[in-house]
């Protein structure tokens, strides 16, 4: 039998959609940075916003890492004056997490970045191929067992 010839790698929707994917996430970084955030941190303080006083573990559960990892993004948003950290007074070894005054301040104006970036790139589409584009993807997701936000 004759072998056949590898597919393409054109051939493949996971190549298509990871060239979306990092010309969408690069073209929002470089919104994000004009801020002083990431895109990682952006999903934090987004989060944040919803959940105003979560702990590290609630809030890594969320956003789907390690609490080490989320831990070391904390120390830089906290150096950036965007989030508070206090000792929950009903348990004194947990932290409780939440934005700040300048935190509360930012993310509106962030969340405006991220409306401008899935404009410029989706708003080709109508509204209705939009939805359809959406739900699929999160059924996918959903399939494939993804869980949290994605920070990378």
């Amino acid at each position: 039998m004759k072998n056949k010839r590898p597919s393409q790698l054109e051939d493949h929707l996971g190549y298509w959609l990871r060239c979306l994917s990092n010309l969408v996430s690069h073209s929002f970084a470089d919104r994000l940075e004009k801020h002083g955030v990431s895109v990682p941190q952006w999903v934090v303080l987004r989060c944040l916003h919803d959940a105003e006083d979560t702990s590290l573990n609630e809030l890594a559960a969320t956003v789907g890492v390690d609490n080490g990892a989320l831990s070391r993004m904390m120390e830089r948003l906290l150096q950036k004056g965007l989030i508070v950290r206090e000792t929950d007074p009903a348990n004194r070894r947990t932290v409780r997490l939440r934005l700040s005054d300048a935190g509360k301040k930012l993310v509106p104006v962030l969340a405006r970045e991220a409306d401008e970036n899935d404009a410029a790139f989706f708003g080709v589409i109508g509204e209705g191929e939009r939805r359809q584009l959406l739900a699929t993807v999160r059924a996918l997701l959903d399939k494939n067992g993804f869980k949290g936000k994605a920070l990378e």
